[in-house]
């Protein structure tokens, strides 16, 4: 006898407003037992530290969460000034303090300026990427230093909101990859300072969480233990990309595609690196591509067409 299944074929995002204290594995394990989905992932952790957007994607809808996790973030971010911590944030060690007194208003504003646009960025010791076989953050644990390569990153926007003796408030809209601890700790540095997040609050990912509002994770629980649809806050795949570029198949060439077979382009196939492609009904097939010979071809086909 095979393995018995757990859960149902539930699709769709749930743009989660995970708990501070939480990890993003344990609210995503949260969310798929209320809703008793067979299949969950998220999109873009967040640290147990971080609140905030956490889309969690049920059943088919896992098949785009790579894609959305591609998209430019906002974050609302309060440093703590005057000491700088091993981890980057609040929880960590302190590690080194300064007496350096914070510039003012303006002139912090003038500093701010200087960190919006591309640049490149260190990842920090405590983060997930790997080297040599390892993450980094267990090099850290191990108390080692490795040489990390700077990344490429995009600071698209950077507004003070707050500033005193002790802290600063910024909100920001940054690309994918960039770590808010450390660009935290490179703008204390560039007046001789120091600093580390105290909290974090992610509010967007792309236009999901600014359109598309965000649930907390006690409303939805509650609502599971009572009974209630959770429906409501269950979006359709096509709702949350409905802004990509889609491509509408006739029948044989949906047909092709469902077996996974590239198809001719035609004159109307917009010019993207992903395209959403849709069935004469309007359902949802899939994720495509233009392959290097001009056709068509599937990236990620769903196993049920999405509405």
């Amino acid at each position: 006898m095979g393995r018995r299944k757990h859960g149902q074929d539930i699709d769709g995002v749930v743009l989660l407003d995970k708990p501070v204290g939480c990890s993003s594995n344990a609210a995503l394990q949260r969310v798929r037992r209320a809703y008793d989905a067979r299949k969950a992932g998220h999109t873009g952790s967040l640290d147990p530290l971080a609140s905030g957007l956490l889309p969690v994607c049920l059943g088919e809808a896992t098949k785009v969460s790579s894609y959305l996790l591609a998209a430019d973030k906002r974050y609302r971010v309060k440093a703590l000034y005057g000491t700088r911590t091993a981890t980057g944030d609040r929880e960590g060690e302190v590690v080194a303090s300064s007496d350096v007194a914070m510039p003012g208003k303006d002139r912090l504003e003038e500093i701010l300026l200087g960190f919006v646009g591309r640049q490149q960025q260190i990842p920090p010791m405590y983060s997930a990427l790997k080297k040599d076989g390892k993450r980094l953050y267990e090099h850290a644990r191990a108390g080692e230093t490795v040489e990390r390569e700077p990344r490429d990153i995009v600071v698209h926007d950077l507004k003070l909101i707050d500033c005193d003796a002790e802290s600063f408030t910024l909100e920001t809209r940054v690309s994918s990859g960039t770590y808010i601890r450390t660009l935290v700790e490179d703008i204390a540095q560039s007046w001789g300072g120091v600093a580390h997040v105290g909290t974090l609050h992610r509010t967007a990912i792309g236009r999901l969480g600014s359109e598309l509002g965000m649930t907390p994770l006690a409303e939805i629980e509650s609502a599971a233990e009572s009974g209630e649809p959770l429906d409501q806050w269950l979006l359709p795949v096509s709702t949350v990309i409905a802004d990509w570029p889609r491509v509408v198949l006739d029948e044989p060439s949906a047909a092709a595609m469902n077996h996974g077979r590239p198809v001719a382009c035609s004159e109307q196939t917009p010019d993207a690196e992903t395209l959403r492609m849709e069935d004469g009904e309007g359902r949802l097939l899939g994720l495509g591509r233009i392959n290097d010979d001009g056709q068509l071809a599937p990236r990620r086909l769903f196993a049920r067409p999405q509405r």
